[in-house]
């Protein structure tokens, strides 16, 4: 059994277990998360596919919210003597699925 929701302009595909990073959600960590928006489900009965959504429930358990590796950025002018170095860290939310409830 799967769902797939849309957070943070993404779809991701989760079954119950799944850990999945998303965009960070202004939640706090320990709490619950329910997605809004899910788009389509697959059940034992057969897959069904909403018109934008379906009334499915899906949780998740926020584990921790963090940032990813930094990203190193160097723009470079050539014959100008310009050089400047840039780093960047995205923030995400690590979420663990815990039910999807039809």
């Amino acid at each position: 059994m799967f769902a797939i929701v849309e957070t943070g302009g993404k779809q991701y595909k989760v079954s119950e277990g799944d850990i999945i990073f998303v965009e960070k959600l202004i939640v706090n960590e320990g709490d619950t998360y329910t997605f809004e928006k899910v788009l389509a489900v697959s059940t034992p009965d057969g897959f069904t596919a909403g018109s934008p959504t379906v009334p499915v429930t899906v949780t998740a358990n926020v584990v921790k919210n963090g940032k990813g590796k930094k990203i190193h950025i160097i723009r470079y002018k050539a014959k100008k003597n310009e050089k400047k170095h840039m780093g960047h860290r995205q923030p995400y939310t690590k979420l663990q699925i815990l039910s999807i409830a039809v």
